[in-house]
């Protein structure tokens, strides 16, 4: 998935898988995966994707400020 966001491109497929949660069974329409990137030049992004009944029923990009990353990894 590609997203500009403040004239800044994130990529999924340019940039570097950091950490991936999967919540529920592939399949499962309240299933989804929060998948935290960085970019080449140390950007951060969170791609989300899950099941129609899921939190996150239609794919999308989320940037995350630098200094947020290990909180939002502590959150999970």
């Amino acid at each position: 998935m590609v997203k500009v966001i403040d004239g800044v491109c994130y990529d999924t497929l340019n940039a570097t898988v950091d950490k991936k949660f999967t919540y529920g069974a592939p399949g499962d329409p309240c299933g989804y995966e929060e998948t935290l990137y960085v970019t080449a030049d140390g950007r951060f992004f969170v791609y989300t994707y899950g099941g129609v009944n899921s939190k996150y029923p239609h794919e999308d990009i989320n940037p995350i400020p630098r200094d947020k990353v290990r909180d939002w990894i502590m959150s999970k």
